[in-house]
């Protein structure tokens, strides 16, 4: 089992590529950068950690500069997003981004995706609260025209257009995995029809590596390889006796989670977490 982490990158907590350089110095597999542009001072839509919702959620980098720094500064670390919320973003520009970021960083690059809590803030960006899963539908099988073939073209409910130029094209093939977040009702359809690994998180009041057997079925009878579609756990407890368990079930990468903090304070988060890997 792969060992990641994910933090919010901010201005005032170890920089993204200190961190990278940390992680692949401790044998961590990957790094992952969640994604809001802004958050809405109306603060209508609940946290679903509960509570007040901490600094760190409109004061993050954006995630693929922020990447792009820890590619710089790392040779081996995967670098995943966690996750992008493809509901707020333009398919041909994210398209382009993604397959940038591949290819400078010799195709490491992990697309982890999502639909996003926050209903205001998607509204901003034009995009409804009741549509949002089928527009992400569409920009994600979008996104796979413009990265696999020579002219791409799309024609759907919410995106469209006609055949199209678009290099350079990832390194990975046929492109960078992509990683569906979530563990809602129809989680499972959407990782069937385009997914390439699901990435739940851990909650205290919901397990969602008991539902592994059942996302292995619906993969094979689908007529696809269930052990081609990896499961990475968000929020995994540093634990050995948790990771252990993770391990047992199938659990191919636990990510822990790291507060946005500053430099020294997360070196020594990840000397116990690195220990605790070892052991």
């Amino acid at each position: 089992m792969d060992h990641g982490v994910v933090m919010f990158p901010t201005e005032y907590s170890i920089a993204p590529d200190e961190l990278a350089r940390a992680l692949e110095e401790r044998g961590f597999e990957s790094v992952w950068f969640p994604e809001h542009t802004h958050i809405p001072a109306s603060r209508r839509s609940p946290w679903p950690g509960g509570g007040e919702l901490p600094r760190e959620y409109w004061s993050a980098y954006d995630p693929f500069v922020a990447l792009m720094a820890a590619a710089g500064a790392s040779k081996r670390l995967r670098l995943g997003t966690g996750i992008c919320l493809v509901v707020e973003r333009d398919p041909i520009v994210t398209a382009k981004e993604i397959a940038t970021l591949d290819r400078l960083s010799g195709g490491r690059v992990l697309f982890g995706i999502g639909g996003g809590w926050n209903a205001e803030e998607m509204e901003n960006h034009g995009t409804a609260w009741k549509s949002r899963w089928r527009l992400l539908r569409e920009r994600v099988l979008a996104m796979k025209a413009i990265w696999t073939q020579r002219e791409a073209s799309f024609q759907g409910e919410f995106v469209r257009f006609d055949r199209i130029w678009s290099d350079p094209k990832p390194l990975q093939k046929p492109h960078p995995p992509v990683i569906m977040g979530g563990d809602g009702e129809r989680t499972f359809d959407r990782v069937v029809e385009f997914g390439d690994g699901w990435m739940p998180i851990l909650r205290p009041h919901a397990n969602p590596v008991e539902k592994i057997p059942a996302l292995r079925r619906r993969l094979q009878e689908a007529g696809r390889d269930a052990k081609s579609v990896p499961v990475s756990i968000f929020f995994a407890p540093p634990k050995r006796e948790a990771l252990d368990g993770l391990a047992a079930a199938g659990v191919s990468r636990a990510i822990f989670g790291l507060p946005s903090e500053p430099r020294d304070k997360i070196l020594a988060r990840l000397d116990a977490m690195a220990a605790l890997i070892r052991a």
